[in-house]
């Protein structure tokens, strides 16, 4: 944790709140509580102190008790806080009366990713994609947003007027310009599906997994082509697609925006034509992150958002990355408490139901330190080689008359 001191010039700084309850234990909120504090790194604010509180579930009011907020309000006050983020949805009444009870701008962890996906956008498919998340996240939050949409919509010869105060006018521009992003994103899919049916017979792999486990660099490492990539959350929103040639075998490989635990549902929604990569593809390389102490919850997090949008059933390859990075935590000898998984080796972790998590094949690398890549490189190889014979037997005693080892090749396709 940052020391407050050390803040008081920064352009933005906020303090996390997190709550346990009957569903979240104190090290599941500690655990959410330190992503949280990456995503607001990533959008550019310092925490200065974190808040967490124990209730069966949340007040329906405020959220966390008056007791708690009272606290809250006192600390803020004296080091300066500008704002307060919460690690859990806000109901439209709970974040009214938040700020209300606060007087500072009070941000909930659906909104901040969607800040962060606003800054990330570069395309013109993007944007408009996260601009309908936002559009429709704020549309029950109107009441104490309407001067946010002022600024929003410059240009439109709306300023000033009385009607600007009215509510429901601003309810039906939201709308109206929802309409118009959703038919505008509607054109989109359809050059998109068009561009995805012009490539033709070739297999498609997806590259999927949790937000900055190293996806990106993956990409770059098996296409031999420049995929951007950086050490912060949701690096990638825009769909990258590759065309890659393991000995003569030539495939399509994705790159997909990654997931995360809580993702706003207005984000799957609109993000759902990014998506079709993933929906589409013949088979799918699952990244995880070996080296983070909860990994086994970033895999469920990704497995469930898979069946949410309609991929959970597709072939996998599971690669562990990061293996360079990997720490096993420490286990007492005398502790007669079974080992926790991130207590054991790497070695003891390739003997053990990891090995075939799922039913699915998995493999150890490290993408940075390059760490078995010819390894995942033969097996990618075979398990598209074996999809492509299945779709096309007829072609096969030609295409694989020459093995993997005598040759590699890269290209290049978007």
């Amino acid at each position: 944790m940052i020391d407050p001191s050390e803040l008081k010039n920064k352009a933005e700084s906020a303090v996390l709140i997190g709550l346990v309850t009957d569903h979240q234990d104190v090290e599941q909120v500690n655990e959410y509580l330190d992503e949280l504090e990456f995503l607001a790194t990533t959008a550019e604010i310092s925490t200065l102190k974190r808040f967490t509180q124990k209730l069966h579930r949340p007040d329906g009011r405020t959220y966390i008790g008056s007791g708690k907020l009272a606290e809250v309000k006192a600390w803020m006050k004296e080091n300066g806080a500008d704002s307060v983020i919460f690690d859990d949805e806000l109901t439209p009444a709970q974040q009214r009366n938040l700020e209300k009870e606060l007087g500072t701008p009070v941000l909930d962890r659906p909104r901040l990713i969607l800040d962060i996906f606003a800054r990330r956008a570069r395309t013109a498919h993007a944007k408009t994609q996260v601009e309908l998340a936002q559009y429709e996240y704020m549309l029950p939050r109107l009441t104490k947003l309407w001067t946010h949409l002022e600024r929003q919509r410059g240009g439109t010869g709306t300023r000033g007027g009385a009607g600007e105060k009215e509510i429901e006018t601003d309810r039906r521009l939201i709308r109206d310009r929802i309409a118009l992003l959703k038919e505008q994103i509607k054109q989109i899919d359809r050059q998109m599906a068009t561009q995805r049916g012009n490539r033709g017979k070739l297999v498609r792999v997806a590259v999927v997994g949790y937000t900055n486990v190293g996806k990106s660099t993956l990409m770059t490492l098996m296409s031999k082509t420049e995929v951007f990539a950086e050490n912060k959350l949701f690096a990638t929103l825009d769909t990258t697609v590759r065309k890659i040639v393991l000995g003569n075998l030539p495939f399509l490989m994705s790159d997909t925006v990654g997931f995360i635990r809580k993702l706003p549902t207005q984000l799957i929604e609109s993000f759902k034509s990014t998506l079709d990569e993933t929906r589409e593809a013949d088979l799918l390389l699952h990244v995880v992150d070996i080296s983070h102490h909860n990994f086994e919850e970033q895999y469920e997090t990704v497995r469930q958002t898979l069946n949410e949008i309609g991929a959970g059933g597709k072939p996998v390859i599971l690669v562990f990355n990061k293996i360079d990075a990997y720490r096993p935590a420490q286990h007492d000898p005398d502790d007669l408490a079974p080992k926790r998984v991130d207590q054991y080796s790497l070695e003891e972790l390739k003997e053990t139901w990891m090995a075939r998590m799922n039913g699915e094949e998995c493999i150890f690398i490290s993408a940075t330190a390059r760490s078995n890549i010819d390894g995942l490189r033969k097996l990618l190889y075979d398990r598209v080689k074996a999809i492509h014979t299945a779709r096309y037997p007829y072609e096969s005693d030609l295409l694989f008359k020459d093995s993997y080892e005598e040759g590699t090749g890269d290209g290049d396709t978007r």
